[in-house]
């Protein structure tokens, strides 16, 4: 290592660990030995400690130990633990330096200064299990550690579009000369978080020891290490986790000591200054630090640097596009124009043609552009998508349209939520004056459709609708289509087949979802039914819709099996055991945020009501769709509500172990009224032929006081039911 970097992390050290010893005998005396010591919803302790040491810290106390590890390892004199290749001195010097950034942060959340403003601080568990999982297994190439601030704005918001496009998870902080990437994002209105790649993590260099010791985690987790294992679990993160250190602006010593630690993970050092380079390999795959002064050739230089490998989404459109960006969201403030009920109509429909009734490529917009609509404003958006190909097949068509709201969603400035004739569509100003227009939603889907299903199709071509008698026009075509696909699932029955099929798309959105979709139990998108799932695992076999054997039967009642268990535990990388697919109270499916409709709990009523998405009323309990979507949705088991598609209102399996549609006390007319015919169906399948003139809705009431006396005058069967709880 270069007599410069290396005296420079040397000293470093020296200082995080003086740091931390002054921070633990302050504690000490302020707070006593027996202070519980802890990051936030962690079962390793302190990650690093753990990992390397074998170390359970649980209470100040407990730092001591580690703390002498660290003085111990710091290179006067030299120390032979750990790890000493030949750039031993210094790589020791960088561990102690993990080890003292890790007490001090500990220690600051004793004394309730973690995390910092605008910033996420210790990433628990959770976060570690739900991102970490795609770094060791390639789904996501790799993740950047930045520490500092860019020369100006434009150039930081630029290398971190750079890595978004790229699908690099991105952790952002430190800073120079009291100025942080932080700010810089912040001032210019980037979004940042989980959903977005973009995670700060402080503001200060020491909190540079979060991403370190969530990747550490990594090797604990995936790679089922014991603690103590420390060479072992250095070289896994070195093999599985593809990370690099950017450091922006002025190099000091402390960087230079957390950088050392970095580079005994495997992780090496790009930065934008004119330091001294470490090209030999020998710790890091390739390169130890390296410089890059070109900001054009910054991103790239860091991806060749540590060797990850990435796929970059070329779509000819005026925005970056990837799948970080699917996370996104557009605020209201932000928006420059939506389509969305009441105001606006919208509408998506694939259809498959003949070979040579349509021409790939062929994009067309009739109506109004986006430029034509004032700031603010709504518009009408009708979707036609047709598509051909020699092995394309109708039964196809579900599993291609609903990869229209992950395509657009990957476009940055862009919202899509719904399908079919639910759409609600925002675009940012900023993605506007871009020059992102109407025909720009033509190229994406031109472009995602060949790319993912390339195999089955030879041509594209689409057509936008923005006038709202177009759209109309195109109405009776597309839900004529819908019904026919509904129609398909006709006689299948959950105990008539052993496999059910998972769909984990909306996963950007709801990291722990996983929708199981059976015959009588589809997507809460309402767009995927067991058969789509069967037809999208053929033409996808590694995609979102993988078979779930049922295996052996735990629960026929609640609807549990043990395949599904497992599937639930894998797909959502351990957060989720178990859920009972036919029962609402006890461990509910999840909910990500695409469901048509909200079902939750009347206990007043002993019963249950149902909001469809486009109603903007209130409802008996006490809050609007838009509230409870933020309840139930985000991938939690909240027992009492559950989110699902308007067809299984009328399955036989909606919520039976609770009693079924009999539980409804109270559902909005216009979803009564659009399901009346199933509904019926079923309520004369339960020996209730009058069911839903039972049922109230918002012209009977909104609240539970209104709709009571209603009900028991009507006689509702939910009044003389087993109590729900």
């Amino acid at each position: 290592m270069s007599r410069i970097i290396a005296a420079a992390a040397i000293r470093g050290a020296h200082s995080v660990v003086r740091q931390a010893e002054a921070f633990y005998q302050k504690a000490l005396e302020e707070k006593g030995g027996g202070a519980k010591v802890e990051f936030p919803e962690t079962g390793y302790y302190l990650p690093m400690a753990y990992a390397l040491l074998g170390a359970e810290v649980k209470t100040v106390e407990e730092v001591g130990p580690v703390l002498e590890e660290a003085k111990g390892l710091l290179p006067e004199p030299p120390s032979d633990r750990l790890w000493l290749p030949y750039l031993g001195n210094a790589l020791d010097a960088g561990i102690a330096t993990l080890l003292g950034e890790e007490i001090i942060t500990a220690l600051r959340y004793l004394y309730g200064t973690e995390p910092q403003p605008d910033c996420e601080g210790f990433y628990t568990d959770t976060w570690m299990r739900q991102l970490g999982i795609q770094l060791v297994d390639g789904r996501m190439p790799g993740f950047a550690a930045i520490l500092g601030a860019a020369p100006t704005n434009e150039i930081a918001v630029k290398v971190i579009r750079e890595l978004q496009k790229r699908n690099i998870l991105i952790f952002v902080g430190s800073s120079v000369n009291g100025r942080s990437i932080v700010d810089q994002l912040l001032e210019e209105g980037v979004q940042m978080g989980w959903d977005t790649y973009i995670v700060p993590y402080g503001r200060d260099t020491i909190t540079g020891i979060y991403p370190l010791n969530w990747a550490i985690r990594a090797a604990l987790t995936f790679g089922g290490l014991e603690k103590g294992a420390g060479t072992k679990a250095l070289l896994y993160t070195k093999a599985r986790v593809h990370a690099f250190g950017l450091t922006l602006g002025h190099v000091d010593d402390i960087k230079y000591a957390t950088g050392a630690g970095a580079i005994n993970m495997g992780f090496p050092i790009i930065a934008d200054t004119d330091i001294p380079e470490i090209r030999p390999t020998g710790i890091c795959t390739y390169e130890h630090v390296v410089h890059e002064l070109d900001y054009d050739q910054i991103v790239s230089t860091c991806i060749q640097v540590r060797g990850v490998k990435v796929k970059v989404e070329t779509v000819d459109i005026p925005v970056p596009y990837a799948a970080a960006f699917e996370g996104e969201s557009v605020r209201r403030p932000d928006m420059y124009l939506e389509a969305h009920l009441p105001d606006s109509i919208g509408l998506e429909y694939l259809g498959t043609r003949e070979l040579d009734e349509i021409e790939d490529g062929r994009i067309e917009i009739v109506g109004p552009d986006f430029d034509d609509i004032e700031e603010g404003g709504s518009i009408n958006l009708g979707t036609l998508v047709e598509v051909a190909g020699r092995r394309m097949r109708d039964e196809f068509e579900p599993i291609l349209e609903r990869q229209i709201h992950a395509y657009i969603n990957r476009a940055m400035g862009l919202f899509h939520m719904g399908q079919r004739n639910l759409v609600w569509f925002r675009i940012s100003k900023d993605t506007f004056a871009k020059g992102f227009r109407a025909r720009h939603l033509g190229t994406i889907l031109h472009y995602g459709l060949h790319n993912d299903f390339g195999a089955i199709l030879d041509k594209v071509q689409v057509t936008i609708y923005t006038n709202r008698e177009d759209v109309e026009q195109l109405r009776p075509e597309a839900l004529a289509t819908f019904e026919a696909r509904d129609a398909r699932l006709a006689g299948l029955t959950d105990e008539g087949v052993d496999t059910f099929y998972t769909c984990t798309l909306c996963q950007s959105y709801a990291p722990n979802h996983v929708c199981i979709v059976s015959p009588e139990r589809p997507g809460l998108c309402g767009a995927y039914s067991w058969l789509d799932c069967r037809a999208a695992f053929e033409i996808s076999p590694h995609g979102v819709n993988q078979p779930v054997p049922k295996g052996r039967t735990l629960d026929p009642k609640k609807g549990r099996w043990e395949g599904v268990d497992a599937a639930i535990r894998q797909h959502s990388r351990g957060n989720i055991e178990t859920f009972n697919q036919y029962s609402i109270m006890l461990n509910p499916m999840t909910s990500c945020g695409c469901f048509e409709c909200i079902v939750g709990l009347v206990p007043e009523a002993n019963g249950f009501m149902v909001v469809h998405r486009e109603h903007a009323g209130m409802t008996p309990m006490g809050a609007k769709f838009s509230t409870l979507a933020g309840m139930v949705g985000g991938g939690n088991q909240t027992p009492g509500f559950l989110g699902v598609g308007r067809l299984y209102l009328s399955s036989g399996k909606f919520i039976s172990y609770e009693g079924g549609l009999k539980r409804v006390v109270w559902m909005t007319k216009e979803l009564k009224e659009d399901q009346r015919e199933r509904l019926q169906k079923r309520a004369e399948e339960l020996g209730e032929p009058d069911l839903l003139d039972k049922i109230a809705d918002e012209t009977v009431g909104t609240t539970a006081e209104e709709i009571l006396p209603w009900l028991m005058e009507k006689n509702h069967p939910a009044l003389s039911m087993a109590m729900l709880f």
